[in-house]
């Protein structure tokens, strides 16, 4: 990770302000002085790492914001592809096959998938179009949890434009461009 001096400068400042905070205060609680604080306001200097975390909590934010400058940071968790979410849909169909499609397991989990989701995912074992729909869907949960999906393993993997641009359309709300 590069750190820029001027942004983290300007973040610290911009959080003291914001606390109503004057340079000699910050400095103060810190035990540092406030020609310190203004080192590294005008990004001249970077606090020394030990002093990240005290610095952190004065100005109630994070080591990894106050380093990034106030950059968001993103932070995945796990990486998905869209054969993984495909094979996952498809499990159910084999489940219905394997168990039999009135088992209590198996009509358990698909009622509770149709209740919830407002739909008929048997319906969609025969129907390629709306298959693909439960496979956009497995994707933008992963990715509403923290998960990280390849663009262009979106543009092969499905086979329908419109599912490609609503799946594309969410990642990028999540970071992924």
């Amino acid at each position: 990770m590069s750190v820029n001096e001027k942004q983290v400068g300007e973040y610290i400042a911009a959080l003291r302000k914001g606390k109503g905070l004057t340079q000699v205060q910050l400095g103060e609680r810190l035990s540092v002085s406030f020609q310190a604080v203004s080192k590294w306001e005008r990004g001249e200097a970077l606090p020394d790492v030990g002093l990240l975390p005290d610095i952190a909590a004065v100005l109630e934010t994070s080591v990894d914001s106050i380093l990034a400058g106030g950059a968001q940071q993103v932070h995945y968790r796990g990486r998905i592809t869209v054969s993984d979410m495909r094979e996952g849909i498809a499990c159910f169909e084999r489940a219905g096959r394997l168990l039999g499609s009135q088992n209590i397991i198996y009509r358990a989990a698909i009622d509770g998938i149709n209740t919830r989701m407002n739909t008929d995912i048997e319906a969609a074992f025969a129907d390629e179009y709306a298959f693909e729909a439960f496979v956009a869907e497995a994707i933008i949960q992963n990715l509403m949890a923290g998960a990280y999906i390849d663009l262009s393993d979106v543009t092969k993997g499905f086979r329908h434009e419109h599912f490609r641009e609503i799946v594309c359309n969410y990642a990028a709300k999540y970071g992924i461009k």
